[in-house]
């Protein structure tokens, strides 16, 4: 394949992903998962004054966590709809964010800019996994940190995508993202560019009233889930929707009526080499 084939099939990618995840409205499912921000952020240990880069922002939620703590933040996204949440967000809350459209691949950021690096489940959607590493790395001052949280292929989330994708045709959405969720891969990923890689296996606990219930939520609102349901006929969605509902069941725990599914994610923090 020539480099010209190349760059049209990665943009015929990115095309598909912007239509994926304009879908429902992901800032609903941004907003129950904002602890695992604000864990990381306590993980990267920021300091009032540091200059804050969110990769892959979403609708702000590293960010917003970020500037809680006096940081001077920027957050970038490839959609503008996202970040329009994210501004109101922040304003809501007297917070001074700096939103910008652009590639996590291609950040719109000059070489050692931040004193931080972060990205919650965000830059590992990115389809060119090399190019968005190199990114962080470049935009980051060396002695800066990079702090990611990335759902593992084995959790409940990774879990999810592989049901997903044995249902049809959401092909660019197979779960290579979950590849940021294991050590080896953010190990070849980062590379000596950093130093002081530490890992932290985490859970991220998601709470509904009932297995029914956590596949109506990501049906309506979660862009990869609900471009799956719209992609199969009546027959597909139905069998779609009971693997759904039993991969809750199955992930969930404790007693009672109500559904808790732990999902695992890998917290991983670096120093950026000198």
């Amino acid at each position: 394949m020539s480099a010209i084939d190349t760059r049209m099939e990665l943009s015929a990618v990115k095309q598909r992903q912007r239509r994926i995840w304009k879908c429902g409205d992901y800032g609903v499912i941004a907003a129950r998962i904002m602890p695992m921000a604000v864990r990381l952020v306590d993980a990267a240990g920021l300091r009032a004054g540091d200059a804050v880069l969110d990769a892959a922002t979403g609708t702000g939620n590293a960010a917003i966590a970020a500037a809680r703590r006096g940081c001077e933040v920027t957050a970038v996204d490839f959609l503008e709809p996202l970040l329009k949440r994210g501004r109101e967000r922040a304003a809501a809350e007297g917070l001074r964010v700096e939103f910008i459209v652009g590639d996590a691949e291609d950040l719109p950021c000059a070489d050692a800019s931040f004193d931080a690096v972060l990205s919650c489940v965000g830059v590992m959607f990115t389809p060119g996994h090399v190019r968005a590493a190199r990114e962080l790395v470049r935009v980051c001052r060396p002695g800066g940190t990079i702090a990611l949280a990335s759902w593992t292929p084995a959790g409940f989330v990774g879990r999810m995508f592989q049901t997903v994708a044995q249902h049809g045709p959401a092909r660019s959405m197979m779960w290579s993202p979950g590849l940021w969720g294991t050590e080896e891969h953010l190990r070849c990923l980062l590379g000596r560019a950093v130093t002081d890689l530490t890992f932290m296996r985490r859970e991220f606990v998601f709470r509904f009233r009932s297995a029914a219930e956590f596949v109506d939520v990501v049906r309506s609102y979660y862009g990869p889930v609900r471009k799956a349901f719209d992609s199969l006929d009546e027959f597909g969605r139905e069998r779609l929707y009971q693997d759904l509902a039993v991969l809750a069941a199955e992930h969930g725990r404790g007693p009672g009526p109500s559904l808790a599914v732990p999902s695992e994610y890998l917290e991983a923090v670096a120093v950026r080499a000198s």
